[in-house]
């Protein structure tokens, strides 16, 4: 598509913009390109091109148009952040300075126990956690593509993570820690803030923002919802599950009617309202009439809505796993600013024991909260790059 943007050839715009913003040497700014590349060979890194193997796929395809964008542009600085760490080495040996922001890493430590375990998720077909020898199997491509993983992403000059889980699997896959830095992403977060910590307890609210996407697990927060009502006391409010999300395409709008037909199957349907492709002024809203949010990515890298959750006063209710558990829902000044939990037995605990706190243990609990949630700012997130790239703009020549 020949209208289309390179993903690269905006990296290099992205870099003029932070390079400006970074570097008191101003004359490096002239060795840097505000071109934008457009390139034809976009259809090498959909997931569609890849119906199996897709995690090798698209990796070798994204070489093929990386040599497209490097033949058309070589930049001083090759910056990237979705993720495409088999271009490195091309990079390289164009002569570029490597610098990428991974958010994900495509193969994690996670990934292989769970395929070694014969578990079935999102990103492990049932049909394969089932067969003992399609399980070896996979285990095999598994290991095979984290060392070509581990290889392709120590060819990095600096490799910028979002979380500290991220980082540990970064760490152990392309074992380079002293070119490693943990820079968490901007939270705007200042709208969100200035929203009042009472909330309305008549009609309690928990609120879910997520794509509609299978690995956000929306099923499970449905049903800890239809156990924690049956649990709940009569003379206690009855609370509302309002999902919020965005449907990307049709496998999405299956999913979204498949959790309505959930709460009818659960005789909860009630209570569960469904919210579509909302605009931001909306979603703040929500957030705004919020007791709670709830999360339930198993692994999620960061977690921007849980940030999102607390600054808005809405207490957490997260995955206890990756980002959630080592970043965000911890401890602020000595107090507790949310719950984690790992299954739908504790999920719904969870929900009960929020709904039965004073309205004194709540807003102690929320406004701690909110304060961590500051620790996520833009501002921190300029800071912590800047002090980060700033090795490398200031010598060309750097390298670990």
């Amino acid at each position: 598509m020949h209208f289309m943007f390179s993903l690269f050839g905006l990296m290099v715009v992205l870099f003029h913009f932070f390079a400006s913003i970074c570097c008191n040497h101003f004359t490096l700014l002239l060795f840097l390109s505000n071109q934008v590349v457009h390139l034809c060979k976009r259809k090498w890194i959909e997931e569609s091109t890849y119906p199996r193997f897709t995690m090798i796929g698209q990796s070798f395809g994204s070489i093929y148009l990386s040599w497209e964008a490097l033949c058309k542009l070589t930049p001083l600085f090759y910056f990237d952040t979705s993720g495409y760490a088999f271009t490195y080495p091309l990079a390289r040996i164009f002569g570029c300075q490597v610098i990428c922001y991974t958010h994900y890493p495509t193969i994690s430590m996670n990934m292989l126990a769970r395929v070694s375990l014969q578990s079935s998720m999102y990103n492990n077909n049932a049909l394969i956690a089932r067969s003992r020898l399609l399980s070896q199997c996979k285990v095999i491509y598994y290991t095979v593509f984290s060392w070509m993983y581990g290889f392709v992403g120590s060819c990095a000059n600096l490799a910028m993570v979002n979380s500290s889980w991220t980082q540990s699997h970064i760490e152990k896959l392309w074992k380079i820690p002293e070119c490693t830095r943990r820079v968490y992403p901007p939270c705007d977060t200042s709208g969100l803030q200035v929203l009042p910590l009472e909330k309305p307890r008549e009609s309690p609210k928990i609120i879910s923002v997520a794509q509609f996407r299978p690995e956000k697990a929306h099923i499970i927060q449905l049903e800890a919802f239809s156990v924690a009502i049956r649990q709940l006391d009569s003379r206690l409010p009855r609370p509302k599950l309002q999902f919020v999300g965005g449907c990307r395409n049709k496998e999405d709008e299956k999913r979204l009617q498949h959790l309505k037909d959930k709460a009818v199957e659960l005789n909860v349907e009630m209570d569960v309202e469904f919210y579509k492709n909302v605009t931001y002024k909306d979603l703040v809203k929500l957030l705004g009439g919020a007791l709670a949010g709830i999360h339930s990515m198993i692994d999620e890298h960061f977690g921007i809505s849980v940030v999102e959750y607390m600054a808005a006063g809405a207490i957490p209710i997260a995955n206890n796993s990756a980002g959630p558990k080592m970043d965000i829902v911890l401890d602020e000044d000595g107090q507790q600013t949310g719950f984690l939990a790992g299954s739908v037995e504790e999920y719904a605990e969870a929900i009960v024991t929020l709904l039965k706190m004073s309205e004194t243990q709540r807003l102690e609990m929320a406004a701690a909260a909110r304060k961590r949630s500051s620790r996520f700012s833009e501002q921190r997130f300029y800071n912590d790059f800047k002090e980060a790239i700033r090795p490398i703009l200031s010598q060309s020549s750097y390298s670990c």
